[in-house]
């Protein structure tokens, strides 16, 4: 049974894998675990879309849920520490599902347990699972991530949704990838090295928004600056309005992985291009697919 820390953690028949099962569920293929199951959802840091999602997947794959959704009221508040807590659901469960505000978290649990770690955000790091998501949305709207021109846009220095969707795209042939930030928010050099398609950095979109198939918005990670001040320096460095909108493709998609501020105006929302409503739609499948081959045994 195997841990999901990263999203190099799939192969590309992996990803291929999990869209075709996923394609299944949305078509109404009923997907029930043969064993009983015990899903724990340990989650150190607020979520609303992963967590609901995650709890819904287990839910409707025949699972049922423990597990908690900030430190209250769980004895980290007393004291106790994150490896303790992790042996202890260990215990309880046949598979966890983590997100923290430190980095390594979820690959410092997948040494302590011998269950299964599903990583849904640790720090900066990584989020695969929402990667997973991101890539089935592009594969359902043009049918492959490949051959595609891709437009990162906001924070990709503090965002792990970035880091594990620049991962993910290894897996894939993306014709060419434009990171959009502004100077202090660009992509760290370590992830930037693994990368084996074109790329290039830039500071405004508007210089190639013509050209992009897939427009990837993240807000500004205010939760992640370890000094406010350069967190107000660039909180509001790009607005996604009408008139950047109206110079897109009218086959283009815009992505966002919620929650949003301000970095999408709210009247692009009835715009064909404003697909990321429907990409949240599209956890619980994508989770259930997931979740069924972990705790099925498949993998």
């Amino acid at each position: 049974m195997r841990d999901i820390i990263s999203s190099l953690d799939f192969s590309k028949e992996d990803f291929l894998t999990i869209f075709s099962l996923a394609d299944e569920v949305e078509k109404g293929k009923k997907l029930k675990l043969q064993e009983e199951k015990v899903v724990a959802t340990a989650f150190f840091e607020p979520s609303t879309r992963t967590h609901l999602s995650f709890t819904t997947a287990a839910l409707k794959l025949g699972a049922k849920t423990i597990g908690f959704s900030s430190t209250e009221g769980i004895s980290e508040a007393k004291g106790e520490n994150f490896a303790d807590t992790i042996r202890m659901l260990e215990n309880y469960s046949d598979c966890i599902i983590i997100r923290h505000k430190f980095d390594g978290a979820a690959k410092f649990a997948s040494e302590i347990s011998n269950k299964p770690i599903i990583n849904a955000g640790d720090g900066k790091h990584e989020h695969p699972t929402q990667t997973l998501i991101d890539i089935y949305t592009v594969y359902k709207s043009f049918g492959s991530p490949d051959n595609l021109t891709y437009g990162i846009l906001g924070d990709l220095k503090y965002a792990r949704t970035v880091n594990s969707l620049l991962r993910g795209l290894t897996r894939f042939k993306p014709r060419f990838v434009y990171l959009i930030s502004p100077e202090p928010l660009k992509a760290r050099k370590e992830i930037l090295s693994e990368l084996n398609y074109p790329y290039k950095e830039i500071d405004s979109p508007s210089e190639v928004i013509s050209e992009i198939d897939v427009l990837y918005v993240t807000r500004i990670q205010k939760e992640r600056f370890p000094d406010e001040m350069e967190y107000e320096k660039v909180k509001e460095s790009y607005t996604v309005d009408e008139n950047l909108v109206n110079q897109m493709k009218k086959d283009s998609i815009i992505l966002h992985p919620l929650p949003r501020v301000n970095e999408i105006d709210r009247r692009i929302d009835s715009k064909p291009q404003a697909k990321y409503f429907y990409q949240a739609s599209l956890g619980v499948p994508i989770r259930m697919s997931l979740l069924y081959k972990i705790l099925s045994g498949e993998w």
